[in-house]
């Protein structure tokens, strides 16, 4: 075998791969890309975005805030998303009224109502005592184990104040009397006018 027979051969071989690189790069320019962005649009269960940094990835934001507006943010709600939260609590959780205890206790009119209250649910005894008012429920709900550390309740929160108030708002509806919502909190006064009534009490 001469020379001419392993130019042949890498003749062949560079022929191959230029045909592979150019049949690839025809198939980007002919078929569009079928990814689509990881956001809420496009995946096939609730997600704790916050839990994972954010929505559809990237680094989570920390941002400083005040009191939470429940009477605000619950008049808002979205019932739909809340009864979609309530997804991730039904393998464990019924919601019926009359509903039977499973993992957890029927949830029914929970809101409003004593904490490990529900007759023929064994509790672990690590809820404080007290009620389930907007405030606990969703203190709980964002960090089970914060609020009520050895619950044995099998859950790790969910992070998105949104996501918790759609899923407050949808227990609230499930009941034949729900709890009353509460008062929007009132507006705060503008820096600028704070600062002229200061001045004007000198």
């Amino acid at each position: 075998m001469g020379d001419l027979f392993w130019n042949k051969v890498a003749g062949v071989l560079i022929g191959g791969v230029l045909i592979v690189i150019v049949i690839k790069e025809l198939g980007h320019i002919l078929i569009p890309s079928h990814a689509v962005t990881l956001d809420e649009e496009h995946v096939a269960y609730p997600v704790d975005w916050a839990a994972i940094g954010g929505e559809g990835g990237g680094e989570a934001v920390v941002e400083e805030s005040g009191p939470v507006d429940y009477g605000l943010l619950l008049a808002a709600a979205d019932l739909t998303n809340g009864e979609r939260q309530f997804r991730r609590c039904a393998g464990c959780h019924t919601i019926e009224e009359g509903g039977a205890s499973v993992q957890g206790p029927n949830l029914y009119d929970i809101v409003g109502n004593a904490v490990a209250a529900r007759a023929g649910f064994s509790y672990s005894g690590a809820l404080p005592a007290g009620e389930w008012s907007y405030e606990n429920l969703n203190l709980f709900i964002e960090n089970p184990r914060g609020y009520a550390p050895g619950t044995a309740m099998n859950f790790n929160g969910l992070g998105n104040e949104g996501h918790r108030i759609d899923l407050i708002a949808y227990l609230r509806a499930q009941s034949n009397n729900p709890q009353p919502l509460p008062a929007p909190l009132p507006a705060e006064a503008p820096a600028e006018d704070a600062a002229a009534e200061e001045a004007g009490e000198e």
